[in-house]
């Protein structure tokens, strides 16, 4: 199978998916583009900026001959979907996701593939963004940033490396890790970020000067929140389903929160000079490659 004789479905249309078949497109690797989703608003908006070709509306027709499968939802749709393509899906098809969580994506696609799990490659691209829908989308949004492969014992090697080739087509840095490994990282270095976002901005709001202390935020502010613009049907999905990492690292920071409060209420200068130093360090010496 030739890349550019490729037939790619993709559920969800949005900034993953929708940047998913732009990227393809550019490359030249498909030949059709169809789409499903949960709005139909969605879908026309992704057909009009050319991220689909078709939008489908038999699934079981379009697994038929379906080369390539990208599942770009919320962990939440995961098990719906699944179970809907699992019966119709060609022995020669593949399917990835965008997941940013992979154990519980991988106990669904166990349940629900069955004997097709073998066909069923998780993937987890790192270049997300707080805005969402088709109108996000970009041919280059992948471009040099990481994808990570959380391949499964029953896949084959050439399964693995048509993924591989597939992100990288799109620009992407392709690495592998464990399902178990990749959430214990990404519940460290994304999805707590997340949940402290959203928590600090609540508490702003729920207060009675909200108005006056937002009016004098600044770039601390914005930098630090920034992320709590994100989709929060798709945070929801991904802190429940990586719950347990991330429990683990809540409980971490709030220890390290507790070290600084009795910095702070014992007049201790030289702690907090000293946290703030090690941290100021290990971030300025940091850049994301």
């Amino acid at each position: 199978m030739k890349a550019d004789e490729l037939k790619l479905v993709i559920f969800g249309a949005g900034l993953i998916g929708g940047s998913f078949s732009l990227a393809l497109k550019n490359a030249g690797a498909v030949r059709e583009t169809v789409g499903f989703g949960r709005s139909e608003n969605t879908l026309i908006e992704a057909k009009k900026l050319g991220i689909l070709d078709r939008i489908g509306d038999n699934i079981a027709l379009e697994m038929q001959d379906a080369d390539l499968v990208l599942l770009a939802i919320p962990v939440g749709q995961m098990t719906e979907i699944m179970a809907q393509i699992a019966p119709h899906l060609s022995k020669n098809a593949l399917v990835t996701d965008g997941g940013s969580t992979k154990g519980d994506v991988v106990r669904i696609a166990r349940s629900k593939l069955g004997n097709r799990i073998a066909q069923f490659v998780p993937a987890h691209p790192i270049a997300g963004g707080e805005k969402s829908g088709p109108a996000a989308a970009q041919a280059g949004l992948f471009e040099g940033k990481k994808v990570v492969l959380t391949p499964l014992p029953e896949n084959s090697i050439e399964a693995v490396a048509r993924i591989r080739k597939i992100w990288e087509l799109c620009g992407a840095k392709v690495s592998e890790m464990s399902p178990e490994e990749h959430d214990e990282v990404f519940a460290a270095v994304s999805h707590l970020p997340h949940l402290l976002s959203f928590a600090l901005v609540h508490d702003i709001a729920n207060r009675e000067n909200r108005d006056l202390l937002l009016s004098h935020a600044a770039s601390g502010f914005r930098d630090f929140t920034r992320i709590a613009a994100s989709s929060p049907e798709m945070w929801r999905d991904i802190c429940i389903s990586n719950r347990e990492a991330l429990l683990v690292e809540l409980d971490r920071y709030m220890k390290e929160l507790e070290t600084l409060q009795a910095a702070l209420s014992g007049n201790d200068s030289e702690k907090l000079e000293e946290i703030f130093s090690e941290a100021r360090k290990i971030r300025s010496n940091w850049e994301p490659k």
